[in-house]
């Protein structure tokens, strides 16, 4: 429905052409603007209304045991989530005002936009059921072992205050001002985020909306095809600026296998336009100092690279 309200806004009211680049631009810009803004109150809404019925402190303590435990069930939770990296962040936001650990939430924002239900119905149907079951894994695999290593780093010092929690023990101003109140509480909060962050996320969305729409895939394509025994680093870099969702990365990686590319190659470009764009790091910056932005990139970059080698060694075994 938010699509087709767009689509009419866009296209009928606005006149603009639909295959023209800025008006397919200017569409993306304004639904993703929208969707993102409305799942961040709606969530951080929701949670703040959850918070106030859970003793908080009790799992703060559960989710900070020295144990993967917290971070594979944050994995699982984002596997399970239909969202893109930027459509993470209003969830990870929400992790970090309920003083989840950092590392269980970094679980949480890899995992969630790598595997979700249905990138692995297109894969299924792509690539086949052995090499969609191991994507799969080792994009929860990637997410559970990137935040325990996130997690270990004592990084909270380069969260910005406002957005990493408070020290009220669970405690939420409506918790004993019966549901209504509770539901306010929550409202406020969500209200309260969005007027620190809705800058920033249509700084975001525009960056991403002009990389979505104007850059180039043959020319991608070329660079990656080109690139030798490095082809997965590099293809895991090209896919950075890259910004769109899976229904779109998708069938752009089974185009670079089909002309040749090692499949770990084409899955690395995926993973990495997947879980990490320069919207997302624009987004991003208004809760982290750059140099945890840079740490975060960098370490999923790792993961993603090394897996992409190791699908390519074990192409024969898989195709």
């Amino acid at each position: 429905m938010l699509q087709l309200s767009v689509d009419w806004l866009v296209y009928s009211l606005l006149g603009m052409d639909p295959l023209s680049g800025w008006g397919q631009a200017v569409n993306f810009f304004i639904y993703d603007s929208l969707k993102i803004l409305v799942l961040l109150f709606v969530l951080i809404s929701l949670v703040g209304f959850l918070r106030s019925f859970l003793p908080m402190d009790k799992i703060r303590v559960y989710l900070s045991a020295r144990t993967p435990i917290p971070n594979i069930i944050s994995s699982v939770f984002g596997a399970l989530t239909p969202f893109c990296s930027c459509s993470s962040i209003p969830v990870f936001f929400s992790f970090l005002r309920a003083q989840v650990p950092l590392g269980a939430a970094f679980s949480f924002l890899i995992t969630s936009p790598l595997v979700n239900e249905y990138l692995v119905v297109l894969m299924l149907g792509f690539f086949g059921l052995k090499i969609t079951l191991l994507y799969v894994f080792s994009g929860i695999t990637i997410g559970t072992l990137c935040g325990i290593f996130l997690g270990r780093m004592n990084l909270e010092r380069f969260l910005e205050s406002d957005l990493s929690g408070n020290d009220d023990g669970g405690c939420m101003p409506g918790e004993k001002k019966g549901m209504a109140g509770r539901l306010a509480s929550g409202v406020s909060e969500a209200l309260s985020i969005i007027k620190k962050l809705w800058v920033w996320i249509l700084a975001g969305v525009g960056l991403g909306s002009i990389i979505h729409n104007f850059v180039p895939q043959e020319l991608v394509r070329h660079l990656i095809s080109r690139s030798g025994i490095f082809n997965v680093p590099i293809a895991a870099a090209a896919g950075v600026p890259m910004y769109g969702n899976c229904a779109a990365i998708v069938p752009i990686a089974v185009a670079l296998f089909q002309k040749g590319l090692p499949l770990g190659t084409a899955l690395a470009f995926m993973m990495a336009v997947s879980a990490l764009s320069l919207p997302e790091a624009i987004m991003l910056r208004r809760a982290m100092h750059l140099k945890l932005i840079a740490v975060f990139f960098l370490t999923v970059a790792s993961a993603i690279v090394f897996t992409g080698y190791l699908f390519n060694f074990l192409q024969k075994i898989l195709v």
